[in-house]
């Protein structure tokens, strides 16, 4: 059957089959999305998404209309495709099951409970931010310093410890850096680049992190998965060699959050530069507007599920390409599930139904009337 694959080039657009797990030359990495929703609500054609190539990727929807859903299918997928590497970072814990039994083909997954990285993942002139002080006072320009000079948390400590700073300075800065050994996310250990890209999905669940420390979870992995393909020098030449060989897809949840912390320069860059080296990422949001409008005017994928507030809808149409010839509010989907996709390659929009998940959703919201029916059973 015919299947359109979005983020693909007019001349290589379309495909009979959608294989998974095949090395053939010709293979095409795509994975399924859903199906074309028509006008009278029938479904069309099966719709696909490129793995083959880097993209940028933005879901939004309000809360219920299926963002985190859609983000899971995608996840599902990119763990399908070969050469590829899938990092998830979960701040809900909605996508722990990935690693259930699936319907159809496997989906190779994994979940890390409590994800360390490394201290020096965090760039020097972050960590003030990080910890909550002004690198331009005395405090954070201590704290600076000691990022700058150490590579590890306990490091950083011993020098603030045996800084000539005042006592008064000495003692907050220990007090931040104290704060910060208490997530339990710094190890000269933490995740690296060759640790994340074997090939199965990773999910990292940040559940019961604060938003401090999910930021330097998602910053410290995302800079990993881009240097891991930016790579090092070859036998001390002009051309540089990737660390992986997989082609990093970074998916996040509750981008703004991430946009609005430390881990924001990491996505910048991702963004802006990751198209070179292969690495790609998908942000999903319930507020495009909390959004840096880099993070829309980047994405050559935007879905788009049913979205009320105006400064919202607002911030897609801004960034909304000359072929985006009807207005946004009047192409809103209207049903969960839905959802209206910008395809920037093709210079085209659609309409599509996002199809079901192979593996458990933990996203759906706790009802009363199941608490209580579970309730009455148990009694």
């Amino acid at each position: 059957m015919h299947t359109e694959i979005l983020g693909r080039p007019d001349d290589d657009a379309t495909t009979d089959t959608i294989p998974h797990a095949t090395g053939d030359a010709g293979a095409a990495f795509v994975g399924t999305l859903g199906h074309h929703r028509a006008r009278d609500g029938s479904r069309g054609t099966p719709v696909a998404l490129d793995f083959d190539r880097p993209h940028s990727g933005l879901v939004v929807g309000k809360r219920g209309y299926g963002k985190s859903y859609t983000l899971g299918v995608l996840i599902e997928e990119a763990a399908r495709t070969p050469g590829v590497a899938p990092v998830a970072i979960d701040p809900m814990g909605v996508f722990r099951g990935l690693t259930a039994d699936a319907t159809g083909d496997p989906v190779p997954a994994r979940v890390i409970d409590d994800p360390t990285i490394r201290a020096d993942a965090v760039p020097p002139a972050r960590w003030p931010e990080l910890v909550g002080t002004d690198p331009d006072r005395p405090v954070g320009a201590l704290v600076w310093h000691a990022a700058g000079a150490a590579v590890t948390l306990d490091g950083m400590r011993e020098i603030v410890a045996d800084s000539d700073a005042g006592d008064d300075v000495r003692r907050a800065a220990a007090n931040r850096l104290r704060r910060a050994a208490s997530w339990g996310i710094f190890d000269p250990a933490g995740l690296d680049a060759r640790a994340l890209a074997d090939g199965a999905a990773t999910v990292l669940d940040c559940s019961r992190l604060d938003d401090a420390s999910s930021n330097a979870v998602a910053a410290g992995v995302a800079a990993a998965m881009y240097d891991g393909r930016v790579g090092r020098s070859a036998s001390g030449g002009d051309e540089s060699v990737p660390v992986i060989d997989r082609l990093p897809w970074l998916f996040v949840d509750e981008a703004h959050v991430f946009f609005e912390g430390v881990a924001s320069a990491p996505l910048r860059t991702i963004l802006t530069r990751g198209r070179s080296p292969g690495v790609s990422l998908v942000a999903a949001t319930q507020r495009p507007s909390a959004l840096p409008e880099v993070a829309v005017s980047q994405s050559d994928l935007r879905i788009v599920h049913r979205l009320t507030a105006g400064s919202d809808v607002r911030a897609l149409a801004a960034a909304d390409p000359s072929y985006v010839d009807a207005d946004l509010v009047d192409s809103m989907p209207t049903a969960p599930g839905e959802a209206l996709v910008v395809d920037d390659t093709a210079e085209a929009t659609r309409t599509v139904a996002v199809r079901r998940r192979d593996t458990p959703h933990g996203g759906s919201s706790p009802r009363a009337s199941a608490a209580a029916r579970a309730i009455e059973t148990d009694e």
